[in-house]
């Protein structure tokens, strides 16, 4: 038995795109960014941007697609998964992404957000203040707001 569990707080590096399944069920995939800061061999800091696939299903799916932009900032909880693929000349190819199954948006309606004055979160109560999770985003309440010291890591 193992552990595959993955958190990832970045901002979306595209658009979410969304397709469907031959069964219909919704599918969104994009891009992550995330950043650390390391010091190079002179012992300068430099900043350094790792990019993650997310693929998100069902309702999320369709959240994603609708409230998410290029630069939205996002919160994920999920899992690792490699698959194996065939290019056109018939080698084998790997590509790992994210499995997301809980995605939280992060910041206010300037980052990249395109919801309606209407939309907010429905609930706030298991979640950590400033985050919106993608299900609640088809709800009636109230934004939540917050500062940075608020986010607990």
């Amino acid at each position: 038995m193992g552990v595959n569990k993955v958190m990832l707080l970045g901002r979306l590096g595209k658009d979410p795109e969304l397709r469907y399944t031959p069964s219909q069920t919704p599918v969104a995939s994009f891009s992550l960014a995330t950043g650390d800061r390391r010091k190079d061999q002179s012992g300068e800091w430099v900043e350094h941007t790792e990019w993650h696939n997310v693929v998100v299903f069902g309702r999320q799916a369709e959240n994603c697609s609708n409230y998410l932009k290029k630069g939205r900032e996002i919160f994920l909880e999920g899992r690792i998964q490699t698959r194996k693929w065939q290019d056109k000349e018939g080698k084998d190819r790997w590509t790992t992404e994210i499995i997301a199954n809980n995605v939280q948006f992060v910041g206010g309606r300037g980052e990249g957000a395109s919801y309606g004055s209407n939309d907010g979160p429905s609930s706030g109560a298991n979640m950590p203040s400033g985050l919106v999770s993608a299900d609640a985003m088809s709800g009636g309440a109230a934004e939540i707001s917050f500062d940075d010291d608020d986010i607990p890591f």
